[in-house]
């Protein structure tokens, strides 16, 4: 097992003022044992940045470290890594004992009997010891990834990396090996960064989350740190599903003028602004309800364009009555509830759950308010990652 030390990455790809930059002037200390999902859009650079780590590629500057060991100049098989591939990357003429092995009979001098007793220790581990004389034609997706995190789990590396590995499988298999990742890598301890674009996985599955937007470091944090404490507008919008709901407004003394609706500022939000001007408010879906009278100043009246029911909770698709652009919102609702599309109803952004944000810089300049026992529960979830990573 080894720290990761990753500093002032920069990843060019092509020259001159044709160069695209992929990874730019990244740094991050990972610590040892630690489980780091790199997440973002296609396009944010995670899968370079993975690369870079592994050797796959060579970056523009910066130097990369495992443990104490400068890697700059070293390959990949000099890195002790084991990495884990979306196509699993499996040689379909051996059967998974042989694909098992492979790695291990080209980069050790173990006997046979070591080696064997390797692949099947792994094999039970990954519950595939029945498959050993089985090729990988014959296996379901789901066995053959768990063929792939076998062969990375014999080599006994410092560090796993994984490049989503689980994006081709069923919604129900991912779910099952999100569990088991998360169970091996609590069991091994062994250092892993994890790429994907699937914010489920990312929350679900890592001690901290590296936001990646355009090849730019965006947040470093636990899953629900960046859930509930976005620094800036794209991550609060790229974390959770459905996605946060923007609304642009220019403030006028203490109150916020959207596109369809005047909000009154708590004193609280006032301080944050501080002055500004042009300020985006943030709600995130789940937050917001539906009356069927106004009843608040944060209130204002919609008409239903879409419901989509999804079993417990429906989807509601709304548009203010009197906003000019025709923009939708979205709004969660109990699945239960009749709602029609066509409906006028009264929404309410209740005032501590709102985000606000520059409308030119994207920044975060107010936070949501959290219960007394959330907030607790969040610093103390910050404060035990912090310290079990020192």
């Amino acid at each position: 097992m080894a720290k990761i030390t990753i500093d002032d990455v920069i990843k060019r790809f092509g020259d001159g003022d044709d160069s695209i930059v992929a990874v730019d002037d990244v740094s991050l200390d990972i610590k040892d044992g630690e489980f780091v999902v790199f997440v973002g859009p296609s396009g944010s650079g995670k899968s370079t940045l993975m690369r870079i780590v592994a050797g796959l590629e060579t970056q523009s500057a910066g130097d990369v470290h495992i443990g104490d060991t400068l890697v700059n100049q070293l390959g990949p098989r000099a890195r002790d890594i084991a990495m884990v591939f979306q196509n699993y990357a499996l040689y379909p003429n051996m059967t998974v004992e042989e694909n098992m092995s492979f790695g291990l009979k080209m980069s050790t001098d173990m006997s046979d009997d070591e080696i064997e007793q390797k692949v099947r220790s792994a094999a039970e581990m990954m519950d595939i010891d029945m498959l050993l004389d089985n090729t990988p034609g014959e296996l379901s997706g789901g066995q053959q990834q768990r063929v792939a995190l076998g062969r990375a789990i014999v080599r006994d590396p410092n560090v796993f990396l994984m490049d989503e590995p689980l994006s081709n499988l069923d919604a129900k298999l991912r779910t099952e090996m999100r569990t088991e990742i998360n169970r091996l890598q609590s069991e091994l301890g062994v250092t892993t960064l994890y790429v994907t674009h699937d914010q489920t996985e990312a929350m679900t599955m890592g001690d901290r989350l590296v936001v990646l937007n355009h090849g730019e470091l965006q947040q470093v944090g636990t899953p629900l740190e960046c859930f509930y404490r976005p620094v800036n507008q794209f991550v609060a919008g790229f974390l959770g599903s459905p996605s946060m709901n923007f609304f642009d407004g220019s403030v006028e003394g203490g109150t916020l003028r959207a596109d369809g609706f005047d909000y009154d500022l708590t004193e609280r939000m006032q301080r944050s602004v501080n002055g500004q001007t042009d300020v985006v408010l943030g709600a995130r879906p789940e937050d917001i309800s539906l009356h069927d009278d106004a009843a608040s100043s944060h209130e204002f009246e919609a008409v239903i364009d879409v419901v989509e029911p999804m079993g417990s909770i429906s989807y509601v698709y709304l548009t203010a009555v009197n906003q000019e652009r025709e923009e939708t919102f979205i709004v969660e609702a109990d699945g239960q509830r009749p709602l029609a599309e066509g409906e006028h109803v009264y929404v309410e952004i209740p005032d501590e759950d709102v985000h606000l944000f520059d409308a030119q810089t994207g920044e975060t300049i107010h936070q949501r308010r959290l219960d007394e026992q959330a907030e607790v529960a969040l610093e103390e979830r910050m404060q035990t990652v912090s310290g079990s990573t020192d």
